[in-house]
């Protein structure tokens, strides 16, 4: 079963989101929130593997309850919603650790299939919505120079996977790209996080876009 929080200051969206998600036979809305500061609680509390979280809220903001659940053990994936993909309060959700992005129209067989994808470490991110997301947030020069420092870092066959990771291919199309095992691609994926100091692949693959691994 997965254990899914739903976070946002509209009760309605909350109950809204609690009906879609209820009618899935494998997940469970355990807690739903108002405001950053109840969501770490509720995480500490029920241990969910997926949080829906809002990123515009009164009081302690989505963004600053990302950050504070990213620091506990075993995190959950955190997937922000938002009300337009092109929202700069995205890519600040996406550097800070969250998993990815649901518009909050998302058609509710796809919300569902998404908190799943989340529940199983995948991003949820299209690579098309990660080039508005990146093209936002290209006058940030200092990111940028960040990035290419730490590429600089990596080895060659590691820039080849970060740069996979940036187009959003999923393990088994970087192996059949690369020509590698799986199993070799989750080694370097799970090492270049390291490496990167980045939380999940999602900010690897926004890293790979700073550096200018990705261009389209």
């Amino acid at each position: 079963m997965i254990r899914v929080v739903v976070v946002d200051d509209e009760p309605m969206v909350c109950a809204h989101l609690r009906t879609i998600l209820g009618s899935a036979d494998d997940i469970e809305v355990v807690d739903v929130a108002h405001d950053g500061a109840a969501a770490v609680e509720s995480v500490v509390r029920e241990r969910p593997r997926v949080v829906l979280m809002d990123l515009r809220m009164p009081g302690v903001d989505g963004l600053t309850a990302i950050e504070r659940i990213k620091q506990l053990p075993d995190p959950p994936a955190v997937v922000a919603l938002t009300t337009f993909d092109a929202d700069q309060y995205v890519v600040r959700a996406l550097r800070a650790g969250a998993a990815g992005f649901l518009v909050k129209s998302t058609p509710p067989e796809d919300l569902i299939g998404l908190v799943r994808v989340a529940a199983d470490g995948h991003t949820v991110l299209s690579p098309a919505a990660a080039r508005r997301l990146v093209a936002a947030s290209a006058g940030e020069q200092d990111v940028r120079d960040r990035a290419r420092k730490l590429v600089r870092g990596l080895t060659e066959r590691e820039i080849d996977v970060l740069t996979c990771l940036g187009e959003g291919l999923s393990n088994a199309q970087i192996a059949e790209r690369l020509f590698l095992s799986e199993a070799t691609v989750k080694g370097y994926v799970s090492r270049m996080l390291v490496k990167l100091d980045c939380a999940n692949r999602t900010q690897a693959g926004l890293l790979a876009y700073d550096a200018g691994l990705v261009t389209r």
